[in-house]
């Protein structure tokens, strides 16, 4: 079955529209949230800080009886001098039960880690010694993190647009961007719309599964592109809409079982893996789905629709040319 993907292209433009609108009005909250303050939760790798995830022993009798009350470790936090902080409650890895609490807040010194935890081990409850987790991170390094981060985006995306000007054109480079720039914001989006949600964070690592995404989608779009060229010299006058679509449909199945094949192991690792790469998985997961869509219906629908344009202007500019030289020749 052919696919006509240009018959339906303001659909798919409307869908990829959608997605990322969603995703800049809940960055948008997000920077307004004054517990975040960014249009991503950011994690302590950016932010600098203290992060504590403590776990109650629940192995010692009655220590796990009653649920933790949020309102009760605010308070705790709030008499420590800490009521800035954000605080969530964690569910328990092996049992799943809601028996954690995630702090994150400014740094803290040894014995202030150590007030706080005493304080709230009298109101909820004792801590597992062995399950806790404390993380320190300097408000300068965060800083270089996301500088270094953000520099190397705007490199990357750099060297593909001078990659494709060269090898294509600088129409097939600019929608290419376009396709890219599609894909960042969904990825970027739906961590956004998570973090506000879940309380998911973005951590040095999401930078990583950027650049891997970019990298991704242009190979996709790069592949899209050479079969349309490639027909473009041979049929010179065929409508770029059905040269388009013939491309699509010609690469389709590469395309979908690249992609397929490089999800699984992201999949398992999601699933099976370290809570540090669960998040970097979902990220390339979203970020591969999102790069074979927009190389598949929006890179090439817009070279299409900016290539008929273009042809019509020749056109129209040729015809003109042929009135005026005609009308020279009457006088």
């Amino acid at each position: 079955m052919k696919l006509s993907i240009n018959k339906s292209r303001s659909l798919w433009w409307a869908i990829s529209a959608a997605i990322v609108l969603a995703g800049i009005i809940s960055m948008v909250i997000s920077w307004q949230n004054p517990n975040i303050k960014a249009p991503l939760r950011p994690s302590l790798d950016f932010v600098g800080g203290t992060r504590l995830q403590l776990e109650r022993d629940c192995t010692k009798p009655g220590n796990c009886d009653k649920p933790i009350d949020i309102n009760v470790v605010r308070e705790v936090a709030r008499t420590q001098g800490l009521g800035d902080s954000s605080i969530q409650i964690v569910a328990d890895k092996d049992t799943g039960a809601e028996n954690g609490i995630l702090i994150r807040t400014k740094t803290l010194d040894r014995e202030q880690r150590t007030q706080l935890q005493s304080a709230l081990s009298e109101k909820i409850g004792a801590f597992d010694e062995e399950k806790n987790q404390i993380d320190t991170v300097g408000p300068t390094l965060g800083r270089e993190l996301f500088t270094s981060g953000v520099i190397a985006l705007i490199v990357s995306f750099a060297g593909i647009i001078i990659y494709l000007a060269f090898r294509f054109q600088w129409d097939y480079a600019v929608f290419a961007i376009v396709a890219l720039f599609h894909d960042v914001l969904i990825t970027a989006g739906i961590f956004s719309i998570l973090g506000l949600v879940l309380g998911t964070e973005v951590d040095s690592l999401f930078i990583v599964a950027l650049l891997t995404i970019t990298g991704f989608s242009v190979n996709d779009t790069v592949v899209i592109y050479d079969r349309i060229r490639e027909t473009l010299k041979t049929n010179p006058n065929r409508p770029i809409a059905d040269i388009v679509d013939d491309a699509v449909n010609q690469t389709l199945g590469r395309s979908i079982n690249t992609t397929l094949t490089t999800m699984l192991p992201l999949f398992a690792i999601l699933f099976f893996g370290g809570e540090t790469l669960k998040n970097f998985a979902l990220a390339l997961i979203i970020g591969f789905t999102a790069g074979a869509y927009s190389s598949i219906f929006i890179a090439s629908t817009l070279l299409s629709l900016w290539r008929e344009r273009a042809g019509k202007s020749t056109v129209l500019v040729n015809a003109e040319a042929m009135d005026t030289s005609a009308g020279s020749h009457d006088t």
